[in-house]
């Protein structure tokens, strides 16, 4: 599994509901769940800056996390960016080999 993570900023009329988030927040994760089995959530958090929200999640490949941000997008997001992540265990290996 790799490892990601999903930025997302809300849409301002999202935004404005913030009442309800709770019950927003929980309608993605089910829809997430249903669609992506596979995926393992790791993290969620609330950020103060260009972002709402940051998910921090397994999943098996890129196919999966664009689905992820898809999904979101269909949610009330206005704009999402995926990462993926490499352990920093790897990314010094990496650097031995060049």
């Amino acid at each position: 599994m790799k490892t990601f993570v999903l930025l997302t900023k809300l849409a301002p009329e999202v935004s404005m509901k913030m009442k309800e988030r709770a019950k927003i927040g929980r309608a993605w994760l089910e829809q997430v769940k249903e669609k992506c089995p596979e995926v393992k959530f790791i993290a969620h958090y609330g950020l103060l800056g260009p972002y709402d929200f940051m998910d921090i999640y397994e999943a098996p490949d890129e196919e999966t996390a664009a689905k992820v941000s898809m999904i979101s997008l269909s949610n009330g997001a206005f704009a999402t960016e995926s990462w993926v992540t490499i352990p920093y265990k790897r990314i010094v290996e990496l650097v031995e080999e060049i």
